[in-house]
């Protein structure tokens, strides 16, 4: 367990508490655009995720250069493996369930892609406008990455999906923001965030920062922290 925040200050008595939840190695126990890219396996591609781990280039940049390398001919094989690859991980109905019950409002703000984020969250009832996510394009000779949710004027990470931006457009004085997630992509967020729910990566990287977080293994360990809020 990592240094605690406390979720229960008088301050954040009358802010509506709002979730944003990391998709990929996080809803998902394995991180599938790192397991689509494995397991096509095409010539190159560890150098860049390298990169995009080591912070040497944005995740953008990165995560389209990983999937320019593979053809757009691929494209059912894809993103059938995208969908069936994907295992969820335990407790996640019940943290939504226990949301409903307890008015938090849940976003998935993921930096993987629409055609396997939304068949894979389509049974768990998600409206699609709280489903932020980067889309595709199989129109060319390769697949395209596309980016319908840059950075604004405060991030200059090149994110791609800018996490952070979509925090912002709930102000920390009317929201008590949580973060979920596990990696890079939630670095940025995690800095903005009253409370951090925390895994791998992402877990080092509070430590290195002094982040306050609470590491999880499955959903189950969040909902029993946010019920003593």
């Amino acid at each position: 367990m990592g240094s605690k925040r406390i979720m229960t200050s008088s301050s954040n008595t009358t802010k509506k508490r709002i979730i944003f939840c990391d998709f990929d190695g996080t809803i998902t126990v394995n991180d599938n655009i790192v397991a689509i890219i494995r397991h096509f396996n095409p010539p190159g591609w560890e150098a860049i995720a390298n990169k995009v781990i080591g912070q040497e280039i944005s995740i953008r940049d990165g995560v389209g250069q990983m999937f320019r390398l593979l053809p757009s001919l691929m494209q059912k094989e894809v993103v059938e493996f995208g969908i069936t690859n994907a295992k969820i991980r335990e407790g996640f109905a019940d943290l939504l369930a226990y949301c409903k019950e307890a008015d938090i409002e849940f976003y998935v703000t993921s930096g993987g892609i629409e055609f396997f984020v939304y068949p894979i969250l389509e049974p768990f009832g998600i409206p699609q406008d709280h489903i932020y996510c980067n889309g595709s394009d199989f129109s060319g000779e390769q697949i395209e990455i596309t980016w319908p949710h840059p950075c604004d004027g405060h991030c200059t990470n090149d994110c791609g999906m800018c996490k952070t931006t979509i925090m912002r457009r709930f102000p920390a004085n009317e929201y008590e923001r949580i973060l979920i997630g596990d990696s890079v992509t939630d670095f940025e967020g995690a800095k903005l965030a009253d409370t951090v729910f925390s895994r791998s990566i992402l877990t080092e990287k509070c430590r290195e920062l002094g982040l306050p977080h609470f590491e999880f293994q499955d959903f189950h360990d969040i909902i029993k922290q946010l019920k003593l809020a």
